[in-house]
C-alpha cells in the first residue's frame, strides 16, 4: 500500500489520532501536508517526520474559516498534484457532558462549524485540484458515536452523523472523476480529546468492546492508509468501524 510521492494533506494532524496518521502515511512514503491551527503542533510533527528520513510540510488553517481554507488551497495549488484528503480536524475535547436541551445554540454552532462545516469547506476547496488531474482519496474521520448514539453528546454526534452523510453525497459525485471518498469511524481512543472524557464512558467502551484493551491512534492508521491507497480504488461512500468491535453495524 505504498503512497509513494503521493501528497497527502491532513488538517488537524497537529497531535493525537492526525499525529499518527502523518507519521504512518510519511512511513509509506507519502509527502504529508500538515495543516493544522497551531502553527508550532504542525512544526514539530514536521520536523518530526524529517528527522525519521520521511517528507512533509505545513501550513495554518482554521478548517471552520472559508477564508483560512481558501489560502491554503492557494497555498497547495501549483505546488504538485494532490492525491490525498484526510479531514481529520474536529472539536472533541471537552464537548460532551449537556443533554440536548441543556446545550445552547452558541455550543451547537460551535461543533457544526468546526466538524461538519469544516470538511465540506475543505473538501470543496481541494477538489478542483484533484479533479484537474482526475483521481484522488478523500478520507473522512467520523465517529462510532454517531452510529451508538452516545448521550449527553448530541452536537457532537449530529456533527459526526453529518460527515458520513457528507461522505456518501461526495461519493456519488466524484466517483466518475477517479476520486473515492470513504470514513473511518474510530471509537474512544487514547490521546489527549480523550482525557477530558467521563470515566464511566471509558468503562463503557472497556465493558462492550469486543476487544477489551483501549483503542491506540495507531489502530487506525492502517485502515486510513489503505483507504488512500491504489487497492482501494474500488470502495467508496463507506463507513469503516475500527472501534475494537464497540458498535457493530
Amino acid at each position: 500500500m505504498s503512497l509513494h510521492g503521493r501528497r497527502v494533506v491532513i488538517t488537524g494532524a497537529g497531535r493525537g489520532l492526525g499525529e499518527a496518521m502523518a507519521h504512518a502515511i510519511a512511513a509509506g512514503g507519502g509527502h504529508v501536508v500538515v495543516a493544522e491551527i497551531r502553527s508550532e503542533r504542525a512544526d514539530r510533527v514536521v520536523d518530526e517526520i524529517h528527522a525519521a528520513g520521511g517528507s512533509a510540510e505545513s501550513h495554518t488553517v482554521d478548517v471552520g474559516d472559508q477564508a483560512s481554507v481558501a489560502e491554503l488551497a492557494a497555498f497547495l495549488d501549483g505546488s504538485g498534484p494532490i492525491w490525498g484528503l484526510v479531514n481529520n480536524a474536529a472539536l472533541a475535547d471537552a464537548v460532551g457532558g449537556k443533554t440536548f436541551w441543556e446545550i445552547t445554540p452558541d455550543e451547537w454552532d460551535r461543533i457544526q462549524q468546526t466538524n461538519a462545516r469544516g470538511p465540506w469547506l475543505v473538501s470543496r476547496a481541494l477538489a478542483p485540484q484533484m479533479l484537474a488531474t482526475g483521481e484522488g482519496r478523500i478520507v473522512n474521520i467520523a465517529s462510532d458515536a454517531a452510529l451508538y448514539g452516545s448521550p449527553r453528546l448530541a452536537h457532537y454526534i449530529a456533527s459526526k452523523g453529518a460527515l458520513i452523510a457528507l461522505t456518501r453525497a461526495m461519493a456519488r459525485e466524484l466517483g466518475d472523476h477517479g476520486i473515492t471518498v470513504n470514513a473511518v469511524a474510530p471509537g474512544l481512543t487514547e490521546g489527549p480529546s480523550a482525557e477530558q472524557i467521563p470515566s464511566e464512558r471509558h468503562e463503557l467502551y472497556a465493558a462492550n468492546r469486543a476487544i477489551s484493551r483501549p483503542q491506540q491512534p495507531a489502530d487506525i492508521t492502517g485502515a486510513v492508509t489503505f483507504l488512500l491507497s491504489d487497492e482501494a480504488g474500488y470502495i467508496t461512500g463507506q463507513t469503516i468501524v475500527v472501534d475494537g468491535g464497540f458498535v457493530m453495524p
